[in-house]
């Protein structure tokens, strides 16, 4: 029997080698069962195509880093959402602007509030958790593990003050 995770990293191989040999329309990448198997994770077949597309284009981040973001969003739509689908949706207007600060670090609002929709499985599809903004963020804060920023994001609740200090923190590494 095939684990969720070799099924997500044999979709994910599966889509990007259709992106690499230059198919760019990631609606033709799936087959109803792929979408079955990705709605029953909590995924979006666009959040998948994100890292596909970045991965081949860009060369980051590595599949073990989409494996790892799509892991935490599972383990929240299992644990905390009893595996039913959020009917809300936020857009680029719900997110803070990219100065934005807490606690004087830039960028963090923004991507808290990106993080959050990214636990819920609210993302509208044209915004990507872990988009080029976000990786620089983190690089620049110590190269905080996408995966492990999105589980501190997850363990603080809505507490922000706890998510900046988790960041003052590492990056003080």
């Amino acid at each position: 029997m095939t684990t969720w995770n070799d099924q997500f990293l044999n979709l994910f191989r599966s889509c990007l080698d259709k992106f690499n040999s230059g198919n760019k329309d990631f609606n033709s990448y799936y087959t109803d069962e792929d979408l079955v198997f990705l709605s029953s994770i909590g995924y979006k077949p666009r959040e998948l195509f994100d890292f596909v597309e970045d991965l081949g284009a860009e060369k980051t981040p590595s599949e073990s880093t989409a494996l790892l973001v799509a892991s935490v969003r599972r383990d929240y739509f299992f644990a905390v959402q009893d595996q039913v689908h959020s009917e809300k949706e936020i857009s680029s207007d719900d997110l803070p602007t990219f100065g934005d600060t807490l606690t004087e670090i830039v960028y963090l609002p923004r991507i808290l509030v990106k993080a959050r929709a990214k636990l819920k499985g609210e993302l509208d599809p044209d915004i990507m958790f872990g988009c080029g903004g976000d990786r620089k963020f983190l690089k620049d804060h110590g190269n905080i593990p996408m995966a492990d920023f999105l589980r501190n994001v997850w363990a603080a609740g809505t507490d922000d003050l706890k998510v900046a200090t988790y960041v003052k923190n590492y990056s003080a590494k």
